[in-house]
């Protein structure tokens, strides 16, 4: 990362250096919505979020909220440090497909069980990952999942 000074939040704002290391998982009532393909694969106000310093929230979907028929096992692994080891999905709808698109923790570490099975999604893989009606933007770089909206500021690590 490009060392930028950090940046003061206004009203109504989070700064992502104002947040914990190691990550709070906190429950989120916001609306999340995920298209691909012109489908709605996504639906929730019941999400999770992981809140780490410098990183943009990553929301964790509840899986009856999903549209698992779109999700399809991959053999793809990652270990957090925090979390444990992720699994990961890659998202077909009709002919159209998103490798490694989302992913999950079957067996999270006991401080994050609560996230166990809820599956996030990468913006960038997906056609539109919408935050209470505002479209999100990807994390920079390929590994981390951040959500960036207009009320979370950085500079953001990726």
């Amino acid at each position: 990362m490009n060392w930028q000074k950090r940046v003061e939040p206004g009203p109504g704002q989070e700064s992502v250096w104002d947040y914990p290391r190691p990550p709070r998982l906190e429950d989120s009532s916001k609306h999340i919505q995920v298209i691909f393909n012109g489908e709605l694969i996504a639906n929730t106000h019941r999400a999770k979020r992981i809140l780490e310093t410098s990183h943009p929230p990553v929301y964790y979907i509840p899986p009856e909220d999903l549209r698992l028929e779109y999700f399809q096992p991959t053999h793809h692994l990652t270990f957090c440090e925090w979390k444990g080891q992720a699994a990961y999905y890659t998202l077909k709808v009709g002919a159209r497909t998103s490798q490694n698109a989302a992913w999950y923790y079957p067996n999270p570490t006991p401080e994050y069980a609560g996230i166990k099975n809820y599956v996030a999604v990468y913006p960038g893989k997906t056609d539109r990952c919408l935050l209470d009606g505002e479209q999100v933007k990807a994390q920079p770089g390929n590994f981390y999942g951040g959500w960036i909206t207009r009320d979370i500021v950085g500079p953001f690590k990726g």
